[in-house]
């Protein structure tokens, strides 16, 4: 049996939904109106069930986000939304509170948030047995750790592709928190991570100024699909609910193409979906929102921050050959246009960007005055070209069809049957007439056949089978393909609509039976639970104690020992600098956070210095 793929797109609102399955998803991932970890990325459940129907009809599914912790007085909140996405045919939600195990769910899939810290094989394997289909991996893991997991493990595995990276492990995040009072696992991070900070020793000596410190690069693991196939991951997601219509577009069709190469090369493997996508546009992620690439840690560490800037840098697409007050030239292959966002970095290396008002083959005009060196590399941010080609229509998403029309005693009968094996068959009364001319009127009949321009099918195969050729006026035949086309869709929705995936508690015990604050519990239901599942000792979660002393407000794998070239870990590295080997601290304002380095694990954790701190919680 062949392994089927999953293309997992990011939908900030139905409209990005639908336009990530007409480019190729085979699923997708959207908000519900409350409890999803984008606060500003919900959306009402007709919308959602509009996405349903426009995704079933090609066979890909739509999972909703509730991956947020949860308050005791919004349990039964949460519980009649997954009642009410359930009742609309949504196929899965996916969830960070383990309190809503608790609860009276529908017989919804359910799969594990990377939120939930999905990187211990233990953990993984308890959320398997308690019921969990599918489980949403650490970004953190390598191709290693994802074979690993494989081979001690049946449930489905989703890994990221795709997108913005969070600095800390998912879920055991708590600087945001601590200091706006918004919780990045409640959905409203304020994202303190893409701040600038200093970065001081002991002594007070400043090693770093005013750097985006822990600012990571964008995910790509675009070089390593086929390997991560092998490692056992068969669902591939895109992040981004808050990216624009463009991002999604762009990056959906880039990995439809990867993983359709893949595909034809293989005939171990298919896509979980049906049809076929024709692109209007060459797919590539450089041309919309990006800081950059990394693939983290997939193969091995590497550096992977962007300290000079947060912001999206673009497309490399050459260098300033010289530069007059608003006037430059430039040495590129690339085909610029008015209205593009280019950028540098400057002497301080900081980034600067400016509009593009004219072009004159290598010669710009820009929209104020430039004093850029020769040889300075040049990014395009905005691609004013690319970004109109995606504004249109730029895909086209067709499942093949084959339809036979037969002659009856009274009429007509047209079958159609799907690459799927749906199947309708339509008749309708009719006066024989016979043709005048056979050819012209068996000619007339296939091309009113195949008229299905408007529909998501495509006609591969039509086949006519009648006594003798017979004059059939255009109208009859366009009624009797349109009834046909709607019964087929309505075939189709009943055939990919979710099967029933009840949940069946039980006892079995969680791999560890004392849990601390990085258990995220802030609900009695989730305490239930993990007692149920005998855990001895817990600890509430910093949202609803709010007491950080002597907790670690991140855990990460990220280090900025090894990042700045001072790992301590390599023995006899001589190239730790004096300044680098006491304790360090991370500063922004008035607020100072230590660092701590677990170097057997090669994690770094952050902590809160209570002394320096300045709150700025919001009301």
């Amino acid at each position: 049996m062949k392994t089927k793929l999953e293309l997992l797109s990011p939908a900030k609102n139905a409209n990005q939904g639908i336009a990530a399955i007409d480019h190729g998803a085979d699923a997708v991932y959207i908000g519900a109106p409350l409890f999803g970890a984008r606060v500003a990325a919900g959306n009402s459940i007709e919308d959602i069930e509009q996405l349903v129907k426009h995704a079933h009809l090609f066979g890909s599914k739509v999972f909703t986000t509730v991956n947020t912790l949860l308050f005791d007085n919004e349990l039964e909140a949460a519980e009649k939304l997954i009642w009410s996405l359930y009742n609309i045919g949504v196929d899965a939600v996916i969830v960070q509170d383990m309190g809503l195990l608790e609860l009276n769910l529908p017989p919804i899939e359910l799969h594990a948030s990377t939120q939930t810290h999905n990187i211990d094989p233990q953990r993984i394997k308890f959320l398997e047995q308690v019921g969990f289909k599918r489980i949403i991996l650490a970004r953190e893991m390598s191709l290693e750790q994802m074979a690993s997991l494989r081979s001690q493990t049946t449930v489905d595995l989703e890994a990221f592709v795709q997108g913005a990276l969070c600095v800390c492990y998912s879920g055991q995040c708590y600087l945001s928190q601590y200091l706006t009072g918004r919780s990045g696992n409640r959905g409203a991070c304020s994202q303190p991570c893409r701040s600038s900070y200093d970065l001081i020793n002991e002594s007070g000596t400043i090693l770093k100024h005013n750097e985006h410190l822990l600012s990571l690069k964008d995910f790509s693991a675009a070089k390593h699909i086929a390997q991560m196939i092998d490692a056992g991951i068969t669902s591939f997601k895109i992040e981004g609910r808050l990216k624009d219509m463009s991002y999604v577009k762009n990056i959906t069709a880039y990995y439809r193409r990867l993983l359709d190469n893949l595909i034809e090369q293989r005939n171990d493997l298919r896509a979980s979906s049906s049809g076929h996508t024709l692109f209007h546009f060459v797919p590539d992620p450089s041309r919309t929102f990006n800081r950059g690439f990394t693939d983290y840690f997939l193969v091995q560490r590497q550096p992977m921050a962007s300290h000079s800037t947060q912001k999206s840098i673009g497309k490399h697409i050459g260098s300033v050959v010289e530069s007059h007050g608003n006037r430059l030239t430039v040495k590129t292959s690339e085909a610029l246009s008015a209205g593009d966002g280019l950028c540098y970095y400057n002497s301080q290396n900081q980034l600067e960007g400016f509009l593009v008002n004219q072009v004159n083959g290598k010669h710009i005009t820009a929209n104020k005055p430039l004093n850029i060196a020769s040889g300075t590399p040049l990014w395009r941010n905005n691609d004013i070209a690319f970004e109109r080609q995606l504004q249109g229509k730029s895909a086209e998403r067709k499942m093949a069809v084959s339809m036979h029309l037969a002659e009856t005693p009274s009429g007509l009968q047209l079958t159609i049957s799907d690459e799927d094996g749906c199947q309708v068959s339509v008749e309708t009364a009719c006066e024989k007439v016979p043709a005048n001319n056979p050819s012209a009127a068996a000619q007339n009949i296939e091309q009113q056949l195949r008229k299905l321009g408007g529909t998501p099918f495509k006609a591969t195969d039509v086949t006519i089978q009648m006594t003798q050729p017979l004059f059939i006026v255009a109208s009859q035949l366009n009624e009797l393909r349109r009834n046909a086309i709607e019964q087929l869709e309505t075939e189709r929705l009943k055939h990919f609509y979710p099967k029933d995936k009840t949940l069946v508690p039980n006892n079995l015990a969680y791999p560890q039976a004392t849990l601390d604050y990085r258990a995220n519990i802030i609900n009695y239901k989730a305490e239930d639970f993990y007692r149920r599942h005998q855990v001895r000792q817990l600890e509430h979660g910093l949202e609803k104690t709010l007491d950080y002393d002597g907790k670690a407000l991140m855990t990460c794998k990220y280090c900025l020992h090894y990042e700045l070239g001072q790992c301590l870990k390599l023995k006899n590295n001589k190239t730790v600098a004096p300044n680098y080997r006491s304790t360090l601290y991370l500063c922004n304002g008035n607020n100072r956070f230590r660092l701590q380095f677990d170097c057997e694990h090669c994690e770094m954790q952050i902590y809160a210095d209570t002394a320096h701190h300045q709150s700025t919680e919001q009301p």
